[in-house]
């Protein structure tokens, strides 16, 4: 039988678990992650973003830089209750996450300025 790590102990990266940097989770059926597609793709492009998409893996692109995420694994993992949700992850750990599309928060966030600047400011996940 396996035991607990003691509560002080660091947390442990699992092999295959998700990788640092920026995560989005998204599915395409959603309408603030629809409303923030650009978004993904100018995150990808400019803070390397990885986005998990739960229902179609070639939302919100075709690229690299999109994991299919259709059976749900990660997104039980990360215990998630909306998207789009965007996390910060470190040494293997998530450190912070924001759920919605909120420009400001965005952009506090990730460090980038000017995204989606033909969107509205603000759409609930």
């Amino acid at each position: 039988m396996a035991s607990e790590p003691p509560p002080d102990a660091p947390p442990t990266r699992r092999p295959g678990s998700i990788p640092d940097g920026l995560i989005a989770v998204v599915k395409a059926d959603c309408p603030a992650c629809s409303l923030a597609r650009s978004v993904f793709v100018d995150l990808a492009e400019r803070a390397d973003l990885t986005v998990y998409t739960q229902d179609d893996p070639t939302f919100p692109a075709v690229a690299d830089w999109v994991v299919d995420d259709t059976d749900l694994a990660t997104s039980w993992g990360l215990d998630l209750d909306a998207v789009p949700t965007l996390l910060r992850i470190e040494d293997g750990v998530e450190t912070a996450r924001t759920i919605g599309w909120d420009r400001d928060r965005w952009e506090e966030f990730t460090g980038v300025t000017g995204l989606g600047p033909d969107l509205p400011p603000f759409k609930p996940g």
